[in-house]
């Protein structure tokens, strides 16, 4: 049995949710490869090679998988995966673009958001917006799976010695094209893989409010911005800050949510956070149904004297 795991990069870093993706790969069992399909991308490949478990990288270098179009990369996908058992990518918005496509291709059913292996057939994924867990058993001869990176901790980005092993490029397909990429740059944590997360909502009432607030503390915790949709749609911040069920799903050792009433999206995208501390000004707020501290009181108060006391 073997396993190819879709590498996740921006053709000069592999990102870190490759690793979880390799760890829940090494529970299913098997040799495990990684396909590195970019363009000038021979770093990526040397990093993949580096990853412990791994086999072998199969690096598919084209001018035309620059982009990583869905397209593109689902026939390379389906025209590798003949000799695997099992295809997997990380639930980013990455794999979830790329892996529905294979998975049509295939003629097979998606698993979605894994968070546990069971067997090398049956998996564990939430359902209902994460209020209950599914175990589902897929009898396709290839399964095609994308992992919930939050579940499973990272493998070990090096000591491994895999192969690289280049892999012929298919054709351009050409059925769509990146016009242009606002990039967002920090300094501060990726979000998704943050220790401690700060995250606000409606309740801080603007941008520059968010920003006065939430910006001191998160200095001075060494955290990740994150937001409500709420807050997002009001524009207080951009949208890859949104956490949640159709934002990210993080899973911090704490999880600050301030000003946030605590909707059930919000909630199935950080309730798997190991501590949570809310703080809102409405007693009723469900966000103090899953925090492990709450506080109720005027966040524009309280949280500059947290501030003051670390």
């Amino acid at each position: 049995m073997a396993i190819l795991v879709l590498a996740e990069h921006d053709n000069l870093n592999l990102k870190s949710a490759t690793l979880n993706t390799v760890a829940a790969a090494a529970f299913i069992g098997g040799e495990i490869d990684v396909l590195v399909a970019g363009c000038g991308c021979q770093s990526v490949a040397e990093a993949a090679a580096r990853v412990a478990g791994v086999r072998r990288v199969l690096l598919t270098d084209a001018a035309h998988y620059g982009d990583q179009t869905a397209e593109n990369l689902a026939v390379l996908i389906h025209a590798a995966a003949s000799g695997y058992s099992h295809v997997l990518a990380p639930a980013t918005s990455y794999g979830k673009n790329v892996l529905p496509r294979v998975a049509a291709l295939l003629d097979v059913a998606q698993i979605s958001e894994i968070v546990a292996v069971v067997d090398a057939d049956t998996f564990v994924r939430p359902i209902y917006a994460g209020n209950a867990l599914a175990t589902v058993r897929s009898r396709d001869v290839i399964k095609v799976v994308t992992v919930r990176t939050t579940a499973f901790d990272a493998v070990a980005g090096a000591g491994g010695r895999a192969q690289i092993e280049m892999l012929a490029a298919g054709a351009d397909l050409a059925q769509s094209r990146v016009v242009s990429r606002e990039m967002s740059t920090t300094t501060r944590p990726e979000l998704a893989a943050a220790r401690v997360v700060v995250s606000g909502g409606r309740g801080l009432g603007s941008g520059d409010n968010y920003r006065a607030v939430l910006e001191p503390l998160a200095d001075k915790l060494g955290a990740a911005l994150g937001a409500s949709r709420a807050a997002v749609d009001a524009g207080f911040v951009p949208n890859d800050y949104q956490v949640g069920q159709t934002g990210k799903i993080v899973a911090p050792q704490i999880y600050f949510a301030i000003g946030i009433s605590g909707a059930i999206p919000h909630l199935a995208g950080m309730k798997d956070s190991r501590i949570i501390v809310a703080i809102n000004k409405d007693p009723d707020a469900p966000i103090f149904q899953v925090a492990d501290y709450g506080l109720v009181a005027d966040l524009f108060k309280v949280v500059p004297e947290l501030v003051a006391a670390l």
